[in-house]
């Protein structure tokens, strides 16, 4: 049913579980790496692999993350907690349970505003809680990299025993026809804040942050939540909006038509943008927690609590905030800058000299541009603020143009250097020779007499084709501005 059909007739409610892998260097119950990418099962011992007789011990500074996280999302901090034993089984999960945090989380009852449309939405978190994570499978042959029609399937269990947090939303009502910006905007805003405290690389497609997105309708007027879904690991900020969108449009054409929504899990498929069935869980099914016996529980300090949420950095509303203020921007520039993730590049590019004004417009412009031609995100291009600041100082002391400068960014981006060494190798720094400037604009003159007459009868905008033909022929190089002073000059006329 198309989106705008599909709100009409029913109101969405939300429900968000973040899965975040903390940047440990090691396990979260043993001292394996946790180096992303290493050849398969390379980074695991008898512990994470639940060998018999070995024993997990906590990582204190995956404790001391999530408890950090928790406070950034004005959360209250258990005094006691413990883990406990979440039973059942996979393939990539050597223990057959899960060590996770059941009725007793660590972080519990907070809250995240995010802005959307001028409005502020507040959505309140549940709980955060720390478990450990599994390992891949990958399942080999078939058309659709599952398990069905696959010929065999092969388990890494490098991943197993990663530190992870799971951030869980209350329900949230009331989004509208915003549901699936709201959605996209706490999961980037949580990004953004994970990034801030430094406990984690939030690398979505590497799977360090990943989603579980829970829609149900209900139609309007009524009061009764309708049965959700839970669309599983998705894996982008995109997919997240995409996800929620497809699933109210496909879930109200399900009742539209008379059908039953079933509870299950979705999967969400990035070519199409829609979702397709999973497993079923119309029944609540029965994890037989039981509190892990070879764990101790977890007392924090109330004490070391205070002094973690003392020394927690700025927040990115906050910063966002303050940066707005402090360069002059209207708030659809902040925000197209805080969609286009530039923000902490210009601010990287202002720290290193550069004005703001000019660090916006080249990330947010060339640079920019550059970045959806290729594909590549922003923070990847092999170009770094320092060299940004460097290409602005060279327009500045008019060594370059903007013409000029963008061949730079270019040179720079191709592998050629830095700015200076792209300059002198192409040959790119303005004319600012006079004599050689004056014999360019002489030979422009002779070639263009009849706009050099319209120039001397006071039709000034003439001009402009005179500096246009300096340009062709210094091959950009002239400083226009001068260029079109010295035509004035020699015709003997005055602005």
């Amino acid at each position: 049913m198309p989106y705008d059909e599909a709100l009409e007739r029913f109101e969405p409610v939300l429900g968000l579980e973040t899965h975040v892998e903390l940047g440990t260097r090691s396990k979260m119950f043993c001292g394996c790496k946790t180096a992303f990418g290493a050849p398969p099962n390379t980074q695991v011992c008898p512990t994470c692999l639940a060998l018999p007789g070995s024993l997990p011990v906590a990582n204190a500074q995956a404790i001391e993350s999530t408890i950090r996280i928790g406070l950034a999302l004005n959360c209250s901090i258990a005094e006691w907690c413990r883990f406990a034993r979440k039973n059942y089984f996979y393939p990539d999960m050597p223990k057959n349970y899960q060590i996770s945090q059941y009725d007793e989380p660590l972080c519990f009852d907070g809250y995240l505003d995010v802005e959307i449309e001028g409005q502020t939405v507040r959505i309140g978190i549940e709980r955060v809680h720390l478990e450990e994570d599994t390992g891949k499978s990958t399942h080999v042959g078939g058309a659709t990299g599952r398990i069905q029609g696959a010929d065999y399937s092969i388990v890494d269990y490098n991943r197993a025993g990663i530190p992870l947090v799971e951030i869980v939303t209350k329900p949230i009502p009331g989004t509208d026809r915003l549901a699936p910006e709201v959605a996209k905007a706490y999961v980037t805003e949580l990004r953004e804040i994970m990034r801030s405290l430094g406990v984690s690389d939030v690398r979505m497609e590497e799977g360090s942050l990943r989603c579980d997105v829970n829609v149900s309708l209900m139609p309007r007027g009524a009061s009764e939540w309708g049965t959700r879904t839970e669309t599983k690991n998705v894996n982008s900020l995109r997919s997240v909006e995409r996800a929620v969108r497809s699933e109210i449009e496909r879930q109200a054409a399900v009742l539209t038509g008379g059908g039953k929504i079933i509870q299950e899990t979705r999967h969400f498929h990035e070519d199409t943008g829609g979702t397709t069935s999973g497993r079923s869980k119309e029944e609540a099914q029965d994890y037989r927690y039981f509190p892990e016996p070879d764990l101790v529980p977890i007392a924090p300090d109330m004490a070391w609590v205070a002094e973690l949420k003392a020394a927690l950095p700025e927040m990115p509303s906050v910063r966002r905030q303050r940066l707005q203020a402090e360069w002059g921007l209207s708030d659809l520039d902040m925000q197209a800058m805080y969609n286009a993730d530039a923000l902490d590049l210009v601010e990287a590019t202002v720290a290193a000299g550069a004005p703001a004004a000019d660090a916006r417009k080249w990330w947010m412009g060339e640079l920019a541009r550059k970045s959806n031609e290729s594909g590549t995100p922003l923070a990847d291009l092999p170009i770094t603020p320092a060299q940004i600041a460097r290409v602005t100082e060279l327009v500045a002391s008019g060594a370059l143009n903007d013409k000029l400068a963008r061949e730079v960014l270019e040179g720079v981006l191709a592998g050629e250097g830095t700015p200076d060494e792209v300059v002198e190798r192409r040959g790119l720094r303005i004319v600012n020779d006079e004599g050689e400037l004056s014999a360019i604009i002489d030979q422009v003159l002779a070639d263009n007499a009849d706009a050099a007459e319209k120039v001397r009868s006071g039709k000034i905008a003439a001009a402009g084709a005179l500096v246009g033909g300096v340009m062709r022929a210094s091959k950009g190089k002239a400083d226009a501005g001068r260029a079109r002073q010295l035509i004035l000059d020699k015709l003997g006329v005055s602005e």
